[in-house]
C-alpha cells in the first residue's frame, strides 16, 4: 500500500504542467502528461497502474523531453522509469474500471461523485459551469447571486507561492456575482436543462429578509437543487452583509429561517472562519431550518507588504484591503472547523459540505473523515483548471477499492472519534525516539541545527553524522519534520523514568 509518494513533487519542480502538452503529443506510446499529473496530486499508483505492462521509455530517444517547453528541465523519461520500477510493484489492484464506489448524495439528492466547485469565479458562467459538467465534476456552487451593483478592484488577486511557482496561499478581494438576477436564473434553466442529472447550488445573498426570501425562492423555481447561503464573504463593501452576519448567530438564525419560508429544496448555511467557533453560527443555522453547513470561506488575510511602496498585495492604486485567503495554507484550518461541527451532537443530522485548501484527493479525503459529505474546490482550480478532477475523482477511488472500502458514504467521519479540543487525552507516559537512516544521510546537519536552536540539543555531530543522545531526547520529532532527506524517522519507544 503507498502510504506516501515514491517520487516527490520536487522531482518534477520544473514541469509546468502545460495545457496540451507538447511532451504528450510528442510520445505515440503513453501521455507523459497525464502521468506526471499523476505524480503532483499524490495519485501516483494510479499513474503507474495506467502505463502498458512494458515501459516504452527504455528504448526510446526521449521526443518528449524535447519537446517540452522546458526543455532539458524535466526528467520525463526518468519519472515515466520511476513510475514503472519504484511504484507500481508496490501498487496492489489494478486500476478500477468503474467509479460507482464514489456515489453519494447531497442533502439526500444524488451526486455522482462527492467534488463540486465552489462558489467563486470558476463557477461563474454558463459556459464555464458546463465545461466542468464536462469534465466530470458532479456539480457546482455557482457564484453568490445578489441584487448588489458589483464593481470589481483591478487587480484582485494576490498569491504566496513555492520554488517552483505553485500557489500555497492565496488573496482575493473579489465579491459577488456581477451578473443581474435575471442573467443568473437564465444560465441555471440552461444548466438544468442540458445537464439535467448534474448538482445545481445556488449561492446567495440578500440584504435582509425579504431578499433572501425572494432569492431562494427564484432559484428552486429555476432549477437549482438547493441554495447556499453566503453568511461568510469577508470581502464586501458595505457593513452588515457577509462575514459580518456569519459572526452573529442571531442574524445567521433570523436570515435561515427567511430563506426556508420561500423553498422547498434544501438550504446549506455557508459560515466563515473569521470566528473563534463556528458551532454557535451553526447551531443557530440549524434552529433556522438549515439542512447543512457549507465550510469554510476565506480567512480575512493580509499579503505581501512591500519593503518600497509600504502597501499590501494586491496594490490598487496605491492601497489594498483586507482580503480572503484560501489554497492549501488554509487547510488544516479548514479541517479544524470541519471536525468541530462533525463532534457537535446538535448538529449530527446536518451535512456538512467542506472546502478549505483541498487539491488532491487525500486532501478530500481528509475532510470526508472528518465529517463532510461533499467537497468543494476553488483555488486549486483557479491554478491548475477543471482537469484536477480526474486525479481527484481516480486516487479516491483507486483507495477505497484498495481498502475494501464499498461506498465513500461509509467513512463520513470515520476520524472524529481520533480527534480532541484539548492535549489533556493525550497519552504522557513514553517517549517515542527518532532513529536516523545514515544511508540516506547526506550529513548537511539541519537536524543538529533545529535541535540545538530548537529543541532540546539532544543531537550530536560527529564526523558530519548525527547521534541521538537519550539522556536529552524528549522526542519532538523536530529533527523528522527538517531533513531534507528524510533519512530521519520514528524509532523505538522508552517509558519515562
Amino acid at each position: 500500500m503507498l502510504i506516501k509518494n515514491v517520487i516527490k513533487r520536487s522531482d518534477m519542480i520544473s514541469c509546468t504542467l502545460c495545457k496540451d502538452a507538447p511532451c504528450s503529443s510528442a510520445c505515440k506510446v503513453i501521455d507523459p502528461a497525464g502521468a506526471l499529473l499523476g505524480i503532483w496530486f499524490d495519485n501516483q499508483d494510479v499513474a503507474a497502474m495506467k502505463l502498458p505492462d512494458v515501459n516504452p521509455c527504455v528504448k526510446c530517444e526521449a521526443l518528449c523531453e524535447k519537446a517540452c517547453v522546458n526543455r532539458g528541465s524535466v526528467p520525463i523519461k526518468h519519472l515515466i522509469t520511476e513510475l514503472y520500477e519504484k511504484v507500481r510493484p508496490m501498487a496492489e489492484i489494478p486500476v478500477p474500471e468503474e467509479q460507482s464506489r464514489l456515489a453519494c448524495d447531497l442533502c439526500g439528492i444524488p451526486l455522482e461523485n462527492p467534488f463540486l466547485l465552489s462558489s467563486s469565479v470558476v463557477a461563474s458562467t454558463y459556459d464555464m459551469c458546463a465545461r466542468a459538467f464536462e469534465a466530470g465534476w458532479a456539480g457546482v456552487c455557482f457564484k453568490t447571486i445578489c441584487s448588489l451593483d458589483i464593481h470589481e478592484a483591478s487587480p484582485r488577486f494576490s498569491a504566496i507561492k513555492g520554488d517552483n511557482g505553485s500557489i500555497l496561499g492565496f488573496k482575493n478581494i473579489e465579491q459577488l456575482s456581477d451578473h443581474s438576477v435575471a442573467e443568473n436564473m437564465e444560465i441555471f434553466r440552461r444548466l438544468k436543462k442540458n445537464y439535467p442529472t448534474k448538482f445545481i447550488l445556488a449561492s446567495i445573498m440578500g440584504q435582509n429578509e425579504e431578499e433572501w426570501e425572494s432569492l431562494a425562492k427564484l432559484c428552486e423555481e429555476n432549477g437549482a437543487d438547493a441554495v447556499e447561503l453566503n453568511f461568510s464573504c469577508p470581502n464586501m463593501q458595505e457593513d452588515g452583509l457577509g462575514s459580518d452576519i456569519g459572526q452573529v448567530p442571531e442574524l445567521v438564525e433570523k436570515f435561515t429561517r427567511a430563506a426556508k419560508r420561500s423553498t422547498t429544496i434544501p438550504v446549506l448555511a455557508k459560515l466563515t472562519p473569521n470566528v473563534a467557533t463556528m458551532s454557535p453560527a451553526a447551531e443557530a443555522a440549524l434552529r433556522g431550518g438549515a439542512d447543512g453547513i457549507a465550510a469554510i470561506n476565506t480567512i480575512k488575510s493580509i499579503v505581501g507588504v512591500s519593503p518600497y511602496t509600504y502597501v499590501s498585495t494586491p496594490a490598487v492604486k496605491g492601497k489594498s484591503a483586507v482580503g480572503g485567503y484560501s489554497g492549501n495554507a488554509v487547510k488544516p484550518i479548514a479541517l479544524r472547523f470541519i471536525a468541530e461541527i462533525g463532534q457537535n451532537p446538535v448538529l449530527k443530522d446536518m451535512h456538512i459540505s467542506g472546502m478549505g485548501g483541498i487539491e488532491t484527493w487525500k486532501d478530500a479525503l481528509e475532510f470526508i473523515l472528518m465529517g463532510s459529505g461533499s467537497i468543494q474546490v476553488t483555488t486549486a482550480v483557479m491554478q491548475y483548471g477543471y482537469r484536477i478532477i480526474d486525479n481527484l475523482k481516480e486516487g479516491l477511488n483507486y483507495y477505497l477499492a484498495q481498502m475494501g472500502i464499498k461506498s465513500v458514504k461509509d467513512i463520513i467521519g470515520a476520524g472524529l472519534d481520533t480527534v480532541s479540543d484539548t492535549t489533556d487525552v493525550l497519552e504522557r507516559d513514553t517517549i517515542l525516539f527518532p532513529t536516523f537512516d545514515l544511508e540516506k544521510c547526506n550529513g548537511c546537519g539541519r537536524c543538529v541545527i533545529s535541535c540545538d536552536d530548537g529543541g532540546h540539543q539532544a543531537i550530536r555531530f560527529d564526523d558530519r553524522k548525527p547521534k541521538l543522545d537519550g539522556s536529552k531526547c524528549v522526542g519532538c520529532h523536530l529533527c523528522r519534520l527538517v531533513c531534507p532527506r528524510e533519512a530521519i524517522a520514528a524509532g523505538k519507544k522508552r517509558i519515562k523514568a
